[in-house]
């Protein structure tokens, strides 16, 4: 197995994840900033509060960030910063459909549970949001159950994660003359 084909570690993986969080977090002050402008221009204060409109409009912001990093990079700004590489299995970069696939197993993946939970069960919202944490941390102990410590949803869409800073130090390397 080559250097760049090794999985990152589960922490780090997790504090990739958390830094990605925060951009997610900006970008979806996106149709936030819509959903104001809505209501500054029709003075209608009570017509978005449970709008699904705006909800997808973030989901699709989220998905053309996730799909365009990935088919274009194999990484995420928060995936640069943690050196971790997304690849198909054979170690190709990852195409517009495959990513978008990968997306949406995240999202199914991650939240898909706690989302049927909360439909189905209807708490008020901090136990919702705790049934989401505890969605999310059962997803990512799974990775400890698969053989080579990938996500669920990696096995699935045929991708992995891989560790490329001993990629990025044989290139930072001089070569002999």
């Amino acid at each position: 197995m080559t250097a760049a084909r090794v999985t990152p570690p589960l922490g780090r993986r997790i504090a990739c994840m958390a830094y990605e969080s925060l951009l997610l977090f900006g970008l979806s002050l996106i149709p936030a900033v819509v959903g104001a402008w809505f209501v500054a221009q029709t003075g209608k204060h009570g017509a978005l509060q449970n709008d699904t409109t705006l909800r997808a409009f973030a989901l699709l912001l989220f998905a053309v960030y996730f799909v365009w990093f990935w088919s274009a990079r194999g990484q995420t700004l928060a995936m640069q910063t943690w050196r971790i590489r997304v690849v198909r299995e054979g170690g190709a970069p990852l195409g517009q459909a495959r990513a978008l696939l990968r997306f949406i197993a995240c999202c199914l993946g991650w939240f898909g549970p706690a989302t049927i939970a909360v439909a189905v069960l209807r708490p008020p919202p901090w136990p919702s949001i705790g049934l989401y944490g505890v969605g999310v941390v059962c997803w990512a102990l799974l990775a400890l159950a698969e053989p080579t410590r990938q996500f669920w949803h990696d096995r699935l869409c045929g991708t992995r994660l891989v560790d490329v800073r001993d990629e990025l130090r044989a290139k930072a390397r001089p070569r002999p003359r």
